[in-house]
């Protein structure tokens, strides 16, 4: 596994940067979760997936168990796998009886052709039903390097639609990144989202340690560059795909540049648990630990 074993060029920057981080875990794995639940700070907010090979009481039950270990849930609504409003609400009502409805992250979803009547996740957000069922808090994606399947001008439209929307709701938001592997157009995204007059906080998304072959098969899969110039600059090399690669760099570079900007201001990390959720758990742990004697 890749370890924190270098002095980051603004320790102080990184520290401010990791410290709040928020993770990512799938309805299945619990087990994980109790693996790592001694590495991981009480009151971190965790994702959970709403994917096409988990049920509701998979995810709810998840929830649950976050609740029940000290974290602070965020379920994943999918808007194109929600068959009905009526779905929608059972799993809004499931959720709000185990407490795991303060904050939810509402996304579009992978389906080409929605499953019922939500076309993205403005329609859901647009809906008045998340504060029916308790909702205070709603994350919605960003795409800094785009999407493969939606212009750059609907994502800024969806982006400023949806934050304008839970403005007006009187819901706080936060914007939820895909991952990438490379500094440069994540900032340059930030500063055009603040540019934007966007000022909510932004959870920048990270692949946790992973295999390389790994990392760069989900790269793949989800249209997120990685050349060999980004794959060189995170840390790893194309020609040994049976390594590991943490985002020690990524991280690293991404704070020393925010703070030789006027954006670093709200900016925080989310962590891709790729490799698993223990795997992250210590690898954030021990980064923090590093960088905390030197800041």
């Amino acid at each position: 596994m890749s370890r924190p074993n270098h002095v980051s060029a603004n320790p102080a920057a990184s520290l401010d940067l990791i410290r709040d981080f928020s993770l990512e875990m799938t309805g299945k794995d619990v087990p994980g979760l109790v693996e790592a639940r001694a590495s991981i700070p009480a009151g971190t907010k965790i994702n959970v997936t709403f994917l096409g090979n988990e049920d509701l009481d998979m995810r709810v039950g998840t929830a649950a168990k976050l609740r029940e270990f000290g974290f602070v849930p965020v379920p994943h609504i999918s808007a194109r796998r929600l068959k009905s409003q009526a779905e929608l609400e059972e799993f809004l009502g499931r959720l709000q009886e185990v407490g795991a409805t303060d904050s939810v992250f509402v996304v579009g979803g992978d389906p080409a052709t929605p499953e019922g009547p939500y076309e993205d996740s403005f329609e859901v957000i647009r809906t008045g039903l998340l504060q029916k069922y308790g909702v205070r808090e709603v994350s919605i994606a960003g795409y800094p390097e785009g999407h493969p399947d939606i212009s750059s001008e609907v994502l800024w439209k969806s982006l400023e639609d949806k934050s304008a929307s839970l403005r007006e709701q009187g819901l706080e938001a936060t914007i939820l990144t895909q991952f990438g592997f490379d500094t440069e157009p994540v900032v340059s995204w930030i500063e055009q989202v603040r540019a934007k007059g966007i000022d909510t906080p932004i959870r920048v998304g990270v692949p946790g340690p992973a295999g390389i072959k790994r990392l760069l098969g989900y790269a793949r899969r989800f249209g997120v560059a990685s050349s060999a110039g980004i794959a060189q600059k995170y840390g790893f090399s194309l020609t040994n795909l049976l390594g590991t690669a943490g985002p020690d760099r990524f991280i690293d570079e991404l704070a020393a540049t925010l703070a030789t900007t006027r954006s670093a201001a709200s900016v925080g990390l989310h962590f891709y648990t790729f490799g698993g959720l223990k795997a992250t758990a210590v690898w954030a742990e021990e980064f923090i630990r590093s960088q905390d004697g030197r800041a």
